[in-house]
This record gives structure tokens, C-alpha cells and sequence, in this order.
């Protein structure tokens, strides 16, 4: 392999710590609401909620507001929210094709966010930075809402767990998505919420959270060094680590038994 081509210099906390921070509050979350989502076999809501969120800010985007600014926040929040109340009365009317209805409201969502972007000359790169995220550029300003929101949605979670009902779970997970969708994009979004899960599905009840954020911790650091040293989309790459990782994990966890 030629060094010369490896990126060595950019493996400095500058970079990467913020971006790791990032990544480690999103899993803090999607990691145990993952494992709720798979538990109840609503995988793609996850998606759904996050181009929700995601059409949230292109409208602000639509509308001039500025970006990180505090409408933009409202307007995803707002979005999400509103999603997460269809998806509530979805499931009890048409609980038989929840699936299939979470899908079609992704559908929407997206073309609804490329026909807003149809006239953006920035549209392409815009919508690309909600799919794939910036996670190499989050900065620290971004991260305390992001940990102040994270410590109120694990409060609620681990200690309202059990009364929060179907109305207070979509509501809490239209919250984690809407804060988690523009740090890291769509893509990572649902791959934290969805690949852990898959990882330690057949584990003991008492392992599946700590050994899905170990698994996710090892796959963002992983992910960030590598698309750090070869110049990679930190997003892609991330993805990729968590499905490898998720399978090495699972294979030890087997050859153990």
C-alpha cells in the first residue's frame, strides 16, 4: 500500500473529537429505542421520521431562514412530531399495514423534499448533507443542544419507560431522530438505530443495550479514523463499520456460547 496516499496527519482530536461526541449522543439514544423498534417490527419508521425531519429543515431552507438557527430547529422538531402523530393514528387504525404505510410516508417525504429543492442551485449538495450528514464537521457549538436533548430523552426513556404508551414512544422518538438527523444525516441515523439492534438481538436481555453501544462505539471510532486516513465520505464508511462490526460481535458472541 503506498503511505503516501494515507492521511495520517488528520488523526488529531481537533477532527475527530467532535465528531466522535456526535456519534456517541446519537447512540446514547438509538441504541434501546432501536431495540424497542425492532422489538415491535416498525424497522423503517426510523427512516420515515428522520426525511420528516429532514423535509422540515428544506422548508425552512425554502423559506430564507437561516441555517442551525433556531426556526430551522423548530420547523424539523415541528415536522417530526407531526409525522410521529401519523404514524401514531396510522397504527391504530391500519395496524395490519403499518409497515407498509411507514414506507409510502417516506416516499412522500422525499419527493416532497426534492420538488422543494427542484429550484435550489445548492439543491443536490443540500439534500446530500441531510442524506449522507457532515459528521467530520460537527462542531462543539452544535453538540450541547444535542446533549442537553439527549439527557432529557434518556431520562424519560429509562425512567418513564414502561407509562409512556404508543402517543408518548413516537413523540420521544420523533425527538431523538430530529436531533440526531442533522449532525449525522438520514443514513447513519437509521444504521444507529437499526444495526445494533440486528447485532445483539439474540443476546441476553441483561447485555443488549451495553453491548449495542459497545458495538456502536467501535464502529464510529473505527469509521471516522478510516474515512479520516483515506480521504472517504465519514458517513458511508460509518455505516459500513457498524454492519462489520455489528457481524464480528455477533459471530465472538455465538463461538462463545
Amino acid at each position: 500500500m503506498n503511505l503516501n496516499m494515507l492521511n495520517l496527519d488528520t488523526l488529531n482530536l481537533s477532527i475527530l473529537g467532535p465528531a466522535m461526541l456526535a456519534g456517541l449522543l446519537v447512540l446514547a439514544t438509538h441504541v434501546p429505542l432501536g431495540q424497542q423498534v425492532l422489538k415491535r417490527g416498525i424497522v423503517f419508521i426510523d427512516l420515515a421520521v428522520a426525511q420528516i425531519a429532514a423535509l422540515g429543515v428544506i422548508a425552512a431552507d425554502a423559506m430564507g431562514w437561516e441555517p442551525q438557527g433556531l426556526q430551522v430547529q423548530v420547523s424539523a422538531i415541528l415536522a417530526a412530531m407531526l409525522g410521529a402523530l401519523l404514524l401514531t393514528w396510522t397504527e391504530k387504525r391500519w395496524p395490519e399495514v403499518q409497515e407498509a404505510l411507514i414506507g409510502a410516508i417516506f416516499v412522500l417525504a422525499a419527493s416532497a423534499g426534492i420538488l422543494l429543492l427542484a429550484n435550489n442551485p445548492h439543491g443536490g449538495e443540500h439534500l446530500k448533507d441531510l442524506l449522507a450528514g457532515q459528521i467530520l464537521w460537527v462542531s462543539t457549538s452544535q453538540l450541547i443542544p444535542t446533549a442537553f436533548i439527549t439527557s432529557l430523552i434518556l431520562g424519560l426513556w429509562f425512567g418513564l419507560k414502561e407509562r409512556l404508551g404508543r402517543t408518548g414512544f413516537y413523540m420521544l422518538f420523533a425527538l431523538a431522530v430530529t436531533a440526531s438527523v442533522q449532525l449525522v444525516g438520514v443514513y447513519l441515523v437509521f444504521s444507529s438505530l437499526i444495526m445494533p439492534a440486528i447485532a445483539v438481538r439474540n443476546w441476553p436481555q441483561s447485555k443488549k443495550v451495553m453491548g449495542g453501544y459497545l458495538i456502536g462505539a467501535i464502529a464510529y471510532a473505527l469509521g471516522l479514523a478510516l474515512s479520516a486516513i483515506f480521504d472517504l465520505p465519514s458517513g458511508a464508511v460509518i455505516v459500513w463499520c457498524l454492519a462489520a462490526t455489528g457481524i464480528v460481535c455477533n459471530l465472538l458472541a455465538n463461538l462463545s456460547k
